[in-house]
């Protein structure tokens, strides 16, 4: 498969554009990547809440099992502790389902902003150098076939600007009916540039 013309200003082109093309898909990486990190971090006050959940239930469950072991009053002081310890749990849950939201949103708006882009970039490029491949495949093909000269000057004369083809003969398609072999390869060699093939000697 041929990504590249054989004719250097063409091919100039072709790689610039493949250069700017990365740099987009990497600048919308980097954007995507800073996004996600900027979000994620808003989990710090799930982290917080967690942590200060889990301290409080501690707290609150070691409390209630000091005082239970009070004789006589013991049982009935340790009721409200173990509330405090349910409800400290609760936050420290709470805690944890904000970070684990938060991490999903991250991962959400990281790679809506950044895999959308990249896919548009890639689909153009594809199209822009599939279209160039195939057609520069084709052209060698029939230049490798033998005849394919006459086949690709007959597709000069009917795909090529007028300009064009009168700069190689003022009577281009005459000549080509008459096999005058000098402008056929010239009409060929006008099809072959446009594909990106050079003319072989």
């Amino acid at each position: 498969m041929k990504l590249y013309s054989d004719y250097a200003p063409r091919r100039t082109r072709q790689i610039f554009v493949d250069l700017v093309s990365i740099a987009f898909i990497v600048g919308w990486v980097w954007l995507g990547a800073t996004i996600y990190t900027i979000v994620s971090q808003l989990s710090q006050f799930g982290a917080d809440m967690e942590k200060a959940g889990a301290g409080f239930r501690e707290t609150m469950t070691e409390v209630g099992t000091d005082l239970g072991g009070v004789p006589l009053i013991g049982s009935g002081i340790r009721a409200p502790f173990d509330g405090a310890s349910a409800a400290g749990g609760a936050l420290e849950s709470a805690g944890q389902g904000q970070q684990e939201l938060v991490q999903q949103l991250a991962v959400t708006l990281g790679l809506g902003v950044a895999v959308l882009p990249i896919l548009m970039i890639l689909f153009l490029w594809l199209l822009t150098r599939g279209r160039f491949a195939r057609r520069a495949g084709r052209a060698k093909a029939l230049v490798r076939a033998g005849v394919g000269i006459d086949l690709l000057a007959l597709r000069a004369l009917t795909s090529q600007s007028v300009a064009a083809i009168t700069d190689v003969d003022a009577d281009a398609a005459g000549a080509w009916r008459r096999g005058d072999e000098s402008v056929i390869r010239q009409l060929a060699g006008l099809e072959l540039r446009s594909a990106g093939i050079r003319m072989p000697a």
